[in-house]
């Protein structure tokens, strides 16, 4: 199959055997590799009539604006709105007012078709925010490609890529989120990249797919020709290349194990999670909208532990208002049964930007005006949004989540609002929760370092382990050059979650770890031991991590964490987990190394 705006990379010799690269979703594949290349080049289009190629190109732009919302509803309802994210700055480009003037202008002037105007305008800026210093920036340059592929492709006709029609193993420089929605999980046997990180948006998807991906391979991955039999490992970071009879038999009977326990976990979702020696564990659900409630309780979430309400403010022109969002939260506390609910205040800022909300033009805006440092600025926003939390709580175990907290004013100033917002509703005489427990995400080190203070005065923690690695490690996430840094295996980042355990621990709170972290059943055993007693993931992910979790004696987890604790560098960590890791493979155990 074939994606356009491929640029072919030049090939290196690869190592004989065996390739290394970035552990990024977990799973086991073999099969033959096949590429994704770059399409023939636009043959140019002159001498068109203007404003006919001008029709075309808006008939093209609004079919793209659609299919990109399409893209935005599917990620929110399967990966939350964080992940969503992606495709919502991607709606904004396409409405870019400079950038469609000045094809117009190529239009009008050169007399260009609309295919070489857009390519030649979009390629342009791609490659002015990828040349930026700014980390930031710059990482959104594949994102503008993604989507001005996605138009390139209504002019021409194409239509992405082609089906799979056997199984294989894709192989790429990178993958664009819109690539992976559209892939068959049950052909694309696995993924592997010359770059990105386990961070990345299309990994992220990916996983949430049950694809496995190695990432950061590097070029020798470009010589690998299509039809080569490959095997690999996304939780390992491996890529065997054509691995002989008994060793592809070996592989063949892993894939069928981790299969297996992947059936398993699903079977027995239901059940409570807990340690081997039955330390109880609680397992909730991230959810990002009212669908998605249902879907938490029947893959065994014992509630929710992050709402993210940003589903509810993003992709519109105002804001919602307070009788609005109270129907959402009391839909998703109906669904839920009973059980609890955590609702994160609105997390603007960074890589989510919300268009009636000013941001401004910030040089790394996951530095500048976010999260609680928003909401303090817009009252108006934060105190409808606590009113309507506040009534949505009446009789119900609703409890309340404030984002990005760096200070102990930040948390009092918050808490002022709430008791402002209480005596309202209680002069109205509405219905509302008392005394409506306030959860602490704790994501910048600020906010570890302080977290004694801060767990005297909030009623309990919540741990984003995405934002704190990257915070910790200085590292965007989302900038393939510095990704592989924000590693949640690094000493220094398993110091901030038990330093904050620890401080949640001797105030006698709750502390939740949320994030990719959570949700890496690798892991389980390194948190159980770092004293991490509730974990909140996507729900499709719930019942692999349940199953990882009953493999654990609570002992044997804090060995493993006691090792980790003293290792110097996450690489050591990876290798302690995967030597310990032997006895996570339930009733067949298979071996942990390459064959």
């Amino acid at each position: 199959p074939e994606l356009p705006g491929r640029r072919p990379q030049s090939p290196a010799p690869p190592s004989p055997r065996q390739l290394s690269g970035i552990p990024a979703a977990a799973g086991i594949a073999l099969g033959p590799l096949l590429k994704l290349r770059s399409a023939a080049p636009l043959a140019p289009r002159a001498g068109r009539d203007p404003e006919e190629e001008r029709q075309r190109l808006r008939i093209a732009i609004e079919a793209a604006q659609a299919e990109t919302r399409t893209l935005y509803e599917w990620s929110q309802t399967h990966l939350g709105v964080d992940s969503a994210g992606v495709f919502d700055a991607q709606l904004l480009f396409l409405e870019d007012p400079g950038l469609l003037a000045a094809v117009e202008r190529r239009l009008a002037v050169e007399r260009a078709g609309a295919e070489t105007a857009w390519q030649a305008e979009t390629t342009a800026f791609a490659g002015r925010l990828g040349a930026l210093d700014d980390p930031y920036l710059s990482a959104r340059a594949a994102d503008v490609t993604d989507v001005a592929e996605r138009v390139l492709r209504r002019l021409t006709g194409q239509t992405g890529a082609a089906a799979l029609r056997q199984p294989a193993i894709l192989t790429a420089h990178d993958l664009t989120p819109s690539e992976v929605a559209s892939l068959d999980p049950a052909l694309a046997l696995g993924v592997c990249l010359e770059t990105g990180s386990a961070s990345a948006h299309s990994v992220i998807l990916a996983r949430a797919r049950g694809i496995p991906v190695v990432a950061g391979l590097g070029p020798a991955l470009s010589a690998l020709a299509d039809g080569t039999l490959a095997a690999m490992d996304g939780e390992q970071g491996v890529v065997w290349i054509a691995p002989g009879a008994a060793q592809a038999h070996s592989l063949a009977e892993r894939r069928e194990g981790w299969l297996a326990a992947r059936r398993a976990a699903e079977r027995e979702r239901a059940k409570p999670a807990a340690t081997r020696d039955g330390r109880p564990i609680r397992v909730l659900a991230n959810i990002s909208g009212v669908a998605e409630a249902a879907e938490a309780v029947d893959s065994g979430a014992q509630g929710v532990g992050v709402l993210r309400t940003e589903f509810l403010f993003l992709a519109r022109a105002a804001a919602p208002g307070e009788e609005e969002q109270l129907a959402a939260y009391r839909a998703i506390t109906e669904s839920l049964g009973g059980r609890p609910l955590t609702i994160r205040a609105l997390d603007a800022g960074g890589d989510k930007r919300v268009p009636y909300i000013d941001t401004g033009e910030e040089a790394n805006p996951f530095l500048g005006w976010r999260g609680i440092r928003v909401l303090l600025s817009r009252r108006d926003l934060f105190r409808t949004q606590l009113r309507a939390i506040l009534r949505a709580g009446a009789g119900r175990a609703v409890e309340l989540l404030l984002p990005m907290i760096a200070s102990l004013d930040e948390l009092r100033a918050a808490k002022a609002l709430l008791g402002e917002a209480e005596a309202e509703l209680g002069r109205e005489g509405l219905p509302f929760r008392r005394g409506m427990p306030i959860g602490v995400m704790i994501e910048v080190p600020a906010a570890v370092a302080i977290a004694g203070p801060l767990a005297r005065e909030a009623a309990f923690f919540s741990i984003g382990s995405n934002d704190l690695i990257q915070y910790t490690m200085a590292a965007d996430r989302t900038n393939s050059r510095v990704a592989p840094l924000a590693d949640p295996f690094d000493p220094a980042v398993l110091r901030m979650i038990r330093q904050t355990v620890e401080a949640g621990r001797d105030a006698g709170i709750g502390v939740t770890l949320c994030g990719e972290l959570a949700a890496d059943p690798a892991a389980a055993p390194l948190l159980l031991g770092l004293g991490i007693e509730e974990f909140s993931l996507s729900a499709p992910l719930i019942p692999e991590l349940k199953r990882a979790l009953a493999a654990w004696s609570t002992a044997e987890a804090a060995d493993v964490a006691r090792e980790a604790l003293a290792l110097e560098s996450a690489a050591a960590v990876r290798r302690l987990l995967q030597e310990a890791g032997g006895r996570f493979r339930g009733p067949n155990p298979e071996p942990r190394t390459g064959p």
